[in-house]
């Protein structure tokens, strides 16, 4: 769908559509439409499935950080949903931090942060680096390759998979099961349902059989979470932090291979996988449109009226991409402060710092291997992956000098 000419708004009748096709491959023209209606809008997030969206920055500060005003908490919204819609998945209620307020969001949260800080910053990159060069061996001696399919939507599932405990035969049901939430193209309940299969046997494993890995620490956290609460902060970390982390893996090697500093190849060129990675949570952060927050009681916010149970989401990429000269000063762009990519108030996101370490990890392993990498397609040429809540390729075909096997580390695990 093509949007509408910036400064015509829509009728209210005709939200404006953040899936298909159309949004994927413009999504910032779409922002620019919504921006237009003020610091609200209403838009259509799946069939039959409306919500307004926050585009301007200091509304969604304030949104993030209201806990007075809005819930977190989305069953009055849920029971008005068709069962069948496809962002049921990611925005259903379920025992998690994500979905809860208060003490309750307290403890889960504790539970996560304290389950999270055990992850040792030079044993996650070594695991990470021992991942990387696996996957990499796997398509080095090619000389082309999606680094998308081949590495990046991998990666940090294996990565996460191994510091839970799952089994090496499981793998692969998790990535399709935390890929697949996101997915409106696929069975997302379906997707949900065989994630949730996976960990709810894992749980109980280590009920019986303890190990030396998250999930058990997580089962003896003072928290005193229950089978079903254990599985639910797990299934959240992992569908947060692998989709997500993918997109950002992604979208900076994308960043970095159509920069016109290095004329569409790495060689030579003068991008950072840091410089890249802040580029991408500024302008396309991997969850493009999240922090679903639903009105306590009628309301008007920022001079808008909403009403009690109904959906609000945050475009974080509207919000980054503001045009004041706060939002566009190089000497701002360059921190991380500013940007909304990982959220901010309580439910700021508590990966910061590991889905960070991964992605630099990740994409330093492979840049420093294929030092010649460049797309095999014009930048335009790319498909996007539909849907409301992410931005990213769908695949990123690349080509580069064939190596032999590359080697891989001995290692421990996280």
């Amino acid at each position: 769908m093509t949007p509408p000419v910036p400064g015509t708004a829509p009728s209210l009748l005709e939200p404006l559509a953040l899936y298909g096709a159309g949004f994927a491959a413009d999504p910032h023209g779409h922002y620019l439409t919504l921006r237009a209606q003020g610091p609200l809008a209403r838009v259509r997030i799946a069939p039959d499935v409306d919500a307004m969206l926050v585009t301007d920055y200091h509304a969604a500060v304030d949104l993030l950080r209201d806990t007075e005003t809005f819930t977190k908490d989305p069953r009055a919204w849920q029971a008005r949903v068709p069962a069948d819609s496809p962002v049921l998945p990611v925005l259903g209620h379920r025992p998690t931090a994500l979905f809860t307020d208060g003490a309750v969001h307290a403890r889960y949260r504790d539970a996560i942060n304290d389950t999270l800080a055990l992850i040792e910053p030079h044993l996650l990159r070594a695991e990470v680096a021992r991942v990387a060069q696996r996957l990499i061996a796997g398509f080095s001696a090619t000389g082309t390759g999606d680094l998308i399919a081949q590495y990046a939507r991998g990666l940090p599932l294996h990565v996460f998979t191994a510091s839970f405990g799952v089994a090496p035969e499981d793998t692969e049901r998790v990535v399709r099961g935390t890929a697949g939430m996101m997915d409106p193209m696929a069975d997302a309940t379906a997707a949900y349902d065989e994630l949730v299969g996976v960990v709810t046997a894992l749980v109980a494993e280590r009920r019986r059989r303890p190990g030396r890995d998250l999930t058990t620490y997580l089962l003896a956290h003072p928290a005193g979470l229950d089978d079903d609460e254990t599985v639910r902060q797990i299934t959240l970390i992992m569908s947060a932090g692998h989709d997500p982390t993918t997109n950002l893996i992604g979208n900076a090697l994308l960043r970095m291979l159509s920069d016109t500093g290095y004329g569409g190849s790495l060689h030579g060129g003068a991008m950072t996988a840091h410089e890249a990675v802040n580029e991408v949570l500024w302008r396309d952060p991997p969850l493009a449109n999240m922090g679903a927050h639903f009105p306590r009681h009628d309301t008007e916010f920022h001079g808008v009226p909403l009403r009690a149970g109904q959906l609000v989401l945050v475009s974080f990429a509207a919000a980054n991409t503001q045009s004041p000269p706060s939002f566009t000063d190089p000497a701002v762009r360059s921190g991380d402060g500013a940007h909304l990519a990982w959220s901010t108030g309580p439910h700021r996101c508590p990966a910061k710092q590991p889905a960070l370490l991964m992605a630099m990890t990740a994409i330093e392993q492979l840049t420093s291997q294929l030092c010649d990498l460049e797309l095999a397609v014009e930048p335009d040429a790319l498909v996007w992956r539909p849907g409301p809540f992410h931005r990213a390729p769908a695949h990123l075909p690349v080509r580069f000098t064939p190596l032999d096997a590359v080697p891989e580390p001995a290692g421990p695990n996280v």
